[in-house]
């Protein structure tokens, strides 16, 4: 064999440790997110975990998750996320998972905030992205479709400019990365999955960690990593949340169907962080909280980025764990509960109730 040969037996054993060899048992697959989450726990020295806090957090998420009633039909209830279980919505949360990263603006303005108008709504944050897609699709562009995003003569530059346009002066965030990460999966899709993402949710054979590893191999901008005393750790925000997403659209059937989804670890972003320090689950070192409260941005990578991310992943596991042992009955996992406190603080951030800023960090991860 000539060293530009791939050695097919040492290939296969890499799938098959990262679950996403067809023909092995697709149980065995591990994103290892959780794991390496623990790790940064276990080493952090500007994030600390509050146990009293924690367990506190984790009564009042279950009684307040009781009394709105919170399931994972709740996704569907929210009026801009898809309603229909066909072939079109799996493109629809791809598209969407794919750009689902970096909404806030330097300018606290709102005037000066990137938002989108739809319906005679105005939408920030994560639902400007939902929103700009609706109204997208309904101004005939196909935006959703693999096939149209590498077709540069229809889906120009410009097209797109117009598609992610604000309602206000302040644009979206890192747009020529959005357009850089949408061109590279439609080029990926194509080639590795005859266009189709119908395809990539099929190799993974129903589980979810092996959708995440088909993500997070195949596309560069799915690959959420970082070094932590060198070391090798893995977020996978984004991945996870599209694996996430499908599960709670299609209810745990079709295209949701995972029998691992319980792998799935809390998202690590901006948001959720600053909800768990609000609750008292996390606490900051002077200088990381100082950083914080300054709105100074934080480095892509660095140990602080790492370390923040790290523990709340951490946390709510262990949120999880705690609501568990009180409630062993209860249909909780990790990712109920980041949905949850996403939109909680999400809710806190509109009325204006916020103990702490989010942290601010520009990334394509989250």
């Amino acid at each position: 064999m000539s060293d530009s040969e791939a050695d097919e037996e040492l290939l296969s054993l890499l799938r098959q440790s990262l679950g996403i060899n067809g023909n092995q048992n697709s149980r065995e697959a591990d994103t290892k997110v959780l794991k390496d989450a623990e790790y940064v726990y276990d080493n952090s020295i500007d994030v600390a975990l509050d146990t009293h806090g924690t367990k506190a957090a984790a009564a009042t998420i279950w009684t307040l998750m009781q009394e709105k009633q919170y399931s994972f039909k709740t996704w569907s209830e929210h009026t801009l996320h898809p309603k229909e279980k066909d072939e079109k919505t799996v493109n629809f949360i791809f598209f969407m998972d794919l750009l689902n990263f970096c909404f806030w603006s330097e300018n606290p303005d709102p005037a000066q905030c990137f938002s989108v108008e739809y319906h005679g709504q105005i939408f920030t944050g994560y639902w400007s992205l939902v929103a700009a897609i609706h109204r997208a699709l309904e101004e005939s562009i196909p935006i959703t479709t693999p096939s149209f995003w590498i077709d540069e003569t229809a889906c120009t530059n410009d097209l797109l400019d117009h598609v992610f346009r604000s309602a206000t002066s302040g644009p979206i965030p890192l747009l020529e990365q959005r357009v850089h990460c949408i061109r590279e999966a439609g080029r990926i899709l194509d080639t590795d999955f005859s266009g189709s993402v119908i395809a990539l949710v099929h190799e993974a054979n129903h589980s979810a960690a092996s959708l995440v590893n088909l993500l997070t191999t195949h596309f560069p901008c799915f690959n959420d990593t970082a070094r932590f005393d060198s070391k090798s750790i893995r977020f996978q925000k984004r991945a996870q949340i599209l694996v996430a997403d499908l599960w709670a659209c299609f209810e745990g059937q079709s295209f949701g169907c995972f029998h691992d989804i319980d792998i799935i670890t809390m998202f690590a972003d901006y948001r959720v962080p600053q909800m768990l320090h609000s609750l008292g689950c996390l606490r900051y070192s002077p200088p990381l909280e100082n950083q914080i409260r300054s709105l100074r941005e934080i480095r892509s990578g660095s140990s602080w980025e790492v370390q923040l991310r790290g523990c709340s992943i951490w946390c709510v596991e262990l949120i999880r764990r705690h609501i568990k042992r009180q409630h062993p009955k209860a249909e909780v996992d990790a990712i109920l509960i980041d949905f949850f406190l996403y939109d909680t603080m999400k809710q806190r951030m509109d009325e204006g109730v916020e103990t702490i800023p989010h942290h601010r960090t520009r990334s394509i991860w989250y």
